[in-house]
């Protein structure tokens, strides 16, 4: 990671490490550095978002770049105009964080910045000489969501007669998802589309689940989705209040892109916090599966550089590049409902051959990282994943913004699952101790 570009462009809390400052450097800095004629930018529901968006604006302007403005757009829609007109996105969001985080995602003709680009950007930010050279144009468009819309317009949606509820998070996607669920079903319920700015993610959204669990029960509801800050990732909910995460909507789709020979290569993109009960029940449907480092630029790079259809996590952010070549959960919605239609079954008839393993996330806190570089720790670990066997998950990470050590272990036996767990961490305690 970079001094301000993270994992997923550059955030931190808004009015304090991103100000109008910083954000006019940064649009000074895109200019210098990547030469745009022509930049759009999107916006979430933040209070903190308008300011970030004219800022950077005014530093693109200021050097002869024309920038157009969308409004509240989501993540995806940005980075889908970005790549079919050939130009550089921006999208100040802070996705599934508080409202006093936000954050700016650049997109290179549809596409993330990489490193290198990222590293000469901030090397402008730093050291650059900011100036005003000439005024580019700056307007208003609703370009944006008219190629976006194109995408629903090329699938042959047919109305729904399920109830359906969605939770659009107070973000980015309560407009354009209002929209295109109109097209499916008029009457479906739609909360957390009030925001305020400052209400984005409270207590809704896909980090959220208790509003979405308590419309699907007071309403009697047959599905509900629920999206999150900017509109990328998904999680789904049926009428009896089952949750299913990313991982589980992979495997409904891909077993119905395999009927239709849509599938490429047979197989999906997972990471390794994938649950073992998801990839067996792959297996048994004869479907491969890859499993990646956890965070969407790996599932994304292995997605692109293989060709193949459908990856994602189990957070609820999914790619489906036969679609759209970014994540995309109001998308993932819609295409979901257009299965069920279609294959005229439900929820759990189609998931009906899955077993979820148990599993279970521990944090040991106050954990110097470079234990797990002990030969003792390495033994332990390797000791664990023999007990555990194949078909299992096991996971001994250091936190990338924490001190503190993340175990996450699945097994089909829940007593495995905790004596393993209580196992490892009883070990990594004792050797900290000696530290």
């Amino acid at each position: 990671m970079g001094k301000y570009f993270g994992t997923d462009g550059i955030r931190g809390v808004a009015f304090e490490k991103l100000d109008s400052e910083l954000s006019f450097k940064v649009g000074q800095a895109i200019a210098h550095v990547l030469k745009p004629e022509v930049v759009a930018i999107g916006m979430d529901t933040r209070e903190s978002s308008p300011m970030l968006a004219y800022s950077i604006a005014n530093g693109l302007l200021s050097l002869g770049v024309n920038v157009k403005l969308a409004g509240v757009v989501s993540t995806p829609m940005i980075a889908h105009y970005s790549k079919i007109n050939d130009i550089i996105g921006i999208m100040i969001t802070a996705s599934h964080n508080p409202f006093m985080d936000n954050g700016i995602k650049v997109f290179n003709k549809g596409y993330k910045t990489t490193e290198d680009v990222e590293s000469l950007i901030e090397d402008f930010m730093d050291h650059g000489k900011l100036e005003v050279k000439s005024f580019g144009k700056l307007t208003f468009t609703e370009e944006v969501k008219e190629a976006y819309l194109k995408i629903y317009d090329q699938m042959n949606l047919k109305p729904s007669p399920l109830k359906i509820g969605f939770d659009s998070a107070n973000g980015a996607n309560y407009l354009i998802s209002r929209k295109i669920f109109d097209r499916i079903n008029p009457h479906a319920i739609q909360i957390a589309h009030e925001p305020n700015g400052q209400n984005i993610n409270l207590g809704c959204g896909s980090t959220h689940l208790e509003s979405i669990l308590s419309l699907v029960k007071e309403e009697k509801l047959d599905i509900a989705f629920s999206f999150d800050g900017d509109g990328d990732r998904i999680i789904l909910i049926d009428g009896d209040g089952f949750v299913y995460d990313g991982d589980f909507i992979i495997y409904m789709i891909s077993t119905y892109l395999k009927k239709k020979n849509l599938l490429n290569k047979n197989k999906v993109v997972l990471t390794k916090m994938s649950n073992p009960g998801i990839l067996k029940a792959l297996e048994e449907k004869g479907i491969g599966y890859i499993l990646t480092d956890v965070g969407d630029k790996y599932v994304f790079h292995e997605l692109y550089t293989n060709d193949y259809t459908i990856g994602g996590e189990s957070s609820g952010h999914i790619i489906l590049t036969h679609l759209l070549h970014t994540g995309d959960g109001l998308l993932v919605a819609i295409y979901l409902l257009k299965i069920l239609e279609e294959l005229g079954i439900s929820l759990r008839d189609l998931t009906k051959d899955v077993t979820m393993y148990p599993l279970k996330l521990t944090n040991i806190k106050g954990i110097d990282k470079t234990i797990l570089k002990k030969d003792v720790i390495i033994k332990a670990v390797e000791h664990v994943k023999g007990e555990l066997g194949e078909h299992a998950l096991l996971l001994v990470r250091p936190s990338g913004t924490e001190s503190l050590i993340r175990i996450t272990i699945s097994h089909e036996d829940q007593r495995m699952v905790d004596t393993m767990t209580s196992y490892l961490v009883n070990t990594i305690t004792e050797e900290a101790k000696k530290l």
